[in-house]
């Protein structure tokens, strides 16, 4: 992690303070129907005996899990300060189910501090950095946990029971060119394009040329390579620039996985960019993880995992349509087949964790499997959405009569 955590336990010798025992009733009450029970250094209980419980090893800690939950249980659990007996996933989702029955209580004062801090700056120069944090870990890294053919770090498709990782991502990415209804020598521009295995997919099965967005430098430099190496850099081409400054005309715009880091406050620029550049029949998709109502991601994840990621609700979504007269044409929510991705991410993490332990060290590897693990549970409770948003112009009547030719 960034700033380094080392798994290092404070002395917590002796029992606890009157004013310690109060604070994890406390924080417990916060919590109504957790399900889950506290345990203190020296054995002090609170909360509902059972087959989970979260271990708290040193006083520190539990003033800082006080101060603010969301915020510090990632540190914590990271330095190994906090422990989880059990299922972590099967935690997390009474944790988030025990906190969003807390706030709509109001019964704690303590909610009133646990609140997620605004996330970092999404300038063009901020963008930068903010992706470089996370996705220039390292090609390696990634390798070791995502699909082996594409490298696509979002949403799979799984419309049957069984299917591997691999076949779930091509399913996905047949999916989403089927909604484009994308047609042998179109033009079509990608915003954020990961490793590139999009484009490539989009080349090679549908015959289209692409022209892909990204400001992580390793990344490009990944896709492009990959390109050159199968004999299709004729037909894509990787651009190491912000979206803000996509130019051309195109016939069909997508945007997978990228939405999340742009941030409500520049939606009207991602819609200026679609409107200067869609054809006037042209079709765009938008993939992108999202909230029932508005909201800020988690602050833990937003400041040691995805910084400046801000997951919007519909709603918000419509800044980018509604100034420029686009329609809305269709909306999937694939909220379960993410939780299921995660499970394939978390389950291949797991399996490398001794590698990634011995170059990257125990904490890095705590906090990543948090990050999936909480991400699981954030979907299979519905703090989490996962959308998929077709839209057109207003005025194009070429419109399918049906949702047929996505299944078909």
């Amino acid at each position: 992690m960034s700033d380094g955590l080392q798994r290092t336990l404070p002395s917590s010798a002796g029992g606890t303070s009157a004013a310690e025992r109060w604070l994890l009733r406390a924080v417990m009450g916060a919590l109504p129907g957790a399900g889950f029970e506290a345990v203190l250094w020296d054995g002090t209980r609170a909360g509902e005996p059972g087959g989970l419980r979260v271990h708290v090893r040193d006083r520190a800690a539990l003033w800082r899990l006080a101060r603010n939950p969301e915020l510090h249980f990632g540190d914590l659990y990271s330095e190994g300060r906090i422990e989880v007996e059990g299922d972590l996933v099967a935690f997390l989702e009474r944790a988030y189910r025990a906190l969003e029955a807390g706030r709509r209580a109001r019964g704690s004062p303590l909610l009133r501090f646990w609140r997620d801090v605004a996330p970092r700056a999404r300038s063009i120069e901020a963008a930068r950095e903010n992706i470089h944090q996370h996705y220039d870990l390292g090609n390696d890294f990634y390798a070791l946990w995502l699909d082996r053919d594409a490298m696509q770090y979002t949403c799979a498709y799984f419309p049957e029971p069984g299917m591997t990782l691999e076949q779930a991502q091509r399913a996905k990415m047949h999916h989403v060119c089927r909604k484009l209804r994308l047609q042998p020598g179109q033009q079509v521009f990608e915003a954020g394009c990961g490793w590139g295995g999009f484009a490539l997919f989009m080349a090679r099965e549908y015959g289209v040329r692409v022209r892909a967005w990204n400001i992580s430098h390793e990344q490009v430099k990944y896709a492009t390579e990959r390109a050159r190496a199968l004999g299709l850099a004729d037909r894509v081409e990787y651009v190491e620039d912000d979206y803000r400054n996509i130019r051309g005309a195109c016939d069909a715009f997508v945007s997978v996985g990228m939405l999340e880091h742009v941030g409500p406050e520049n939606y009207p620029a991602l819609g200026a960019v679609i409107d200067r550049t869609l054809a006037p029949n042209g079709f765009g998709l938008i993939h992108s993880i999202g909230r029932n109502r508005p909201g800020l991601m988690n602050a833990w994840i937003e400041r040691r995992i995805f910084p400046g990621a801000q997951p919007p609700a519909l709603s918000q979504m419509m800044a980018i349509f509604e100034p420029y007269d686009f329609s809305v044409l269709d909306v999937e929510n694939l909220r379960l087949h993410y939780a299921e991705t995660l499970r394939h991410w978390r389950a291949r993490f797991q399996a490398a964790a001794d590698e990634v332990r011995a170059s990257r060290g125990e904490a890095f590897v705590r906090a990543w499997d948090l990050y999936l693990a909480g991400s699981i549970a954030a979907f299979t409770t519905g703090s989490l959405q996962l959308f998929q948003v077709v839209f057109a112009r207003g005025e194009n009547n070429d419109l399918p009569a049906s949702r047929r030719h996505l299944y078909d």
